[in-house]
């Protein structure tokens, strides 16, 4: 009995060899492997190896080396067409009828691949020639080279009705191929001739879309005039379903085997920037919000895939909606993170502008899927009330309810009221440490409508899971130099402005010292910089990796004047008092030491003055090093406008 190669193809893609195996051996998970007693002979050490990535077991003192349908056969004695069948059902799938029809139709899709190549190679030659110099400029204006080009398979649909249907017709592909295959349409309540057929790509540069084997089963179109849709997909086909499939997934298989990482980008730009900025293990949905069907596919890559988003409202929303979406789905060991991309970026435009740097600071930043829960119930809502704050636990129960597996619920259930609790609870969530993140949380005090989060981006996290909290709570000198630096670079104007103050200050952080120094010397080369020229400047100092760590939306936490959309005079304000808190701070721990012990013999007022003399001398000291710098670095930059 023969199955139709689709079929069994689907069935390989929704089965885990591992889970196959797993319900007739007892399997150690060992890095990206699994490992167990070999069924196939007696051994009291285990030299039975199950790989998901490769798709096989291999035995190393036996030799059985198979796939899950050779497991099967071999171990409960079945045919290959009963495996199949028994298969299908842990897959939940339905076993295709063989016959004529199903035969035929097997037949016809093989054709259909046959088309949608031809039709390839045909947008290809468009890119490549007189016609597609509009095209080549765009993409060369994106930054791909031209061999990045050649590998995508990049093409052109040029601006000429009916051209790819007449150029497939000729080479004698029917027109009722090129209408199942996607590729051309007829005018609705047209006659059924050819001169009523229209291409379904039309002036647009073309990506195409290839199987997990890399067979091109549909096309992507970039608009290129005015258009209502700036990108389009080919429609539904035999061959093509949307929500199943993952643009690049072919070319990110090995990649992620390699690596050990996925990433999801929201476009085919960004999938191609993220290859050649060297992190090949890219993908992308289709147009729409992550399927279950893709989240499964994701796994079969990795176990914890990366999702990017952008930092703004409506990648905030995108990435609730994919949380929502893999609750119920969720098994030990397989999750999501998220990537938040600094306001205004997305992966291209953060590789071009910041490197490649960047980028994995973001990444290594990623959040979990439990954080992206915490948020989603918090975010917005008021919490000042009993009542209020239950409707907040009653919110997180609703969203572990969802995820069947038993085991992981409860995790999920005590992770949530733990985190609760400590928001919560009365004996410990008003005093100490505790109570600093209860009163910073709110936005509005007692009386007014205490609530989570608010403004625009992506929400502050008051309380942060205990595994984050030395990331995000830095101790105090750090956080606030960090606080500092930001604004100055997020508000430039203010820089020059407060120049001097700087000036005078040494960091107790030695890399923020060196940012403080560098900010010093382009400002003072470079007075008409703006926020983005003074960033670009320090990257090319080597301070792209520090700059993306330190104006990465979370680190704005209880310090939103540093943001770049704060007011210039909040941000002047706050930075003002800063610096005033910073210089009251250069007394030194062993000043301090010695006025404490003098205090003991020395009237209050006598004190005083000598604490004054002490800070006084020190501020100049510090200040004459930097502003000596500072002014050298001007006159040699005023002589050099003169000249």
């Amino acid at each position: 009995m023969a199955f139709p190669p689709d079929f069994l193809d689907e069935l390989r893609n929704r089965i885990t060899l591992s889970e196959v195996i797993g319900r007739r051996v007892k399997l150690v998970k060992r890095g990206r492997e699994h490992s167990g007693l070999c069924p196939f002979h007696n051994e009291k050490t285990p030299s039975f190896t199950v790989s998901d990535d490769k798709g096989f077991y291999h035995c190393f003192g036996c030799g059985a080396h198979g796939s899950a349908f050779d497991f099967v056969m071999n171990t409960e004695g079945l045919s290959f067409p009963e495996t199949v069948e028994r298969l299908a059902g842990l897959a939940g799938m339905a076993v295709p009828q063989q016959d004529p029809q199903d035969r035929a139709r097997a037949e016809k899709r093989a054709g259909l691949l046959d088309v949608l190549e031809a039709a390839a190679v045909w947008f290809q030659e468009q890119l490549a020639g007189s016609a597609g110099a509009e095209a080549r400029d765009y993409l060369a204006g994106r930054g791909l080279a031209p061999q990045t080009v050649a590998a995508f398979r990049l093409g052109f649909a040029p601006r000429e009705r009916g051209a790819l249907a007449r150029a497939l017709r000729a080479r004698g592909i029917a027109v009722e191929q090129l209408i199942e295959a996607g590729l051309v349409k007829r005018d609705e309540g047209a006659p059924a001739t050819e001169e009523a057929l229209r291409d379904y790509f039309f002036h647009r540069v073309i990506f195409p879309i290839t199987d997990r084997r890399g067979r091109v089963i549909a096309f992507g179109g970039r608009a290129l005039g005015d258009s209502k849709a700036k990108y389009l997909n080919s429609p539904e086909t035999p061959l093509f379903h949307k929500g199943r499939e993952l643009y690049n997934l072919a070319r990110a298989r090995k990649a992620a085997h390699d690596s050990g990482e996925v990433l999801v980008a929201e476009g085919y730009m960004d999938v191609i920037a993220l290859a050649e900025g060297g992190f090949p293990a890219a993908v992308a949905p289709l147009g729409t919000a992550i399927t279950e069907d893709q989240i499964a596919a994701l796994w079969r890559l990795a176990p914890e895939p990366t999702l990017c988003f952008d930092g703004d409202a409506a990648g905030q929303r995108a990435a609730f909606r994919a949380a929502e979406r893999a609750m119920p789905l969720l098994k030990p060991g397989k999750s999501l993170r998220f990537a938040l991309l600094p306001a205004g970026e997305d992966p291209d435009s953060l590789l071009r502008n910041r490197g490649a740097q960047a980028l994995r600071g973001v990444l290594d930043a990623a959040l979990p899927l439990a954080d992206l829960v915490w948020r989603k119930a918090v975010e917005g809502r008021p919490a000042d009330t009993p009542e209020r704050r239950a409707a907040i636990r009653a919110a997180l129960r609703e969203q572990v309810g969802a995820i069947r597996d038993p085991d992981l619920r409860e995790d999920y259930r005590a992770e949530m009221d733990r985190r609760y609790g400590e928001v919560f609870n009365p004996g410990a969530g008003r005093q100490g440490r505790s109570g600093e993140r209860f009163s910073q949380g709110f936005r509005g005090g007692r009386g007014g409508k205490a609530r989570f989060g608010g403004g625009r981006g992506w929400p502050v996290d008051p309380y942060p899971p205990a595994r984050r909290r030395s990331a995000s709570e830095v101790p105090a000198p750090n956080r606030t130099e960090e606080l500092l630096l930001a604004a100055l670079i997020n508000h430039n104007k203010l820089l020059t402005e407060l120049v001097e103050d700087l000036a005078g200050l040494d960091f107790a952080d030695r890399d923020l010292d060196g940012l403080r120094q560098a900010l010093i010397d382009c400002i003072a080369g470079n007075t008409d910089l703006d926020s983005e020229g003074v960033k670009c400047h320090l990257s090319e100092l080597g301070f792209s990796g520090l700059l993306a760590t330190l104006l990465a939306p979370e680190r704005y936490v209880h310090g939103r004047f540093a943001r770049p959309d704060a007011s210039e005079e909040v941000a002047r304000q706050s930075v003002m008092h800063i610096l005033g808190v910073m210089r009251e701070r250069r007394l030194g721990p062993l000043v301090v030491e010695e006025a404490n012990a003098l205090a003991k013999d020395m009237a209050e007022e006598q004190l005083k003055r000598m604490q004054a003399a002490q800070k006084i001398r020190d501020q100049e000291e510090g200040r004459k090093v930097d502003l000596d710098r500072f002014e050298a670095l001007s006159e040699r930059s005023v002589h050099k406008a003169d000249s």
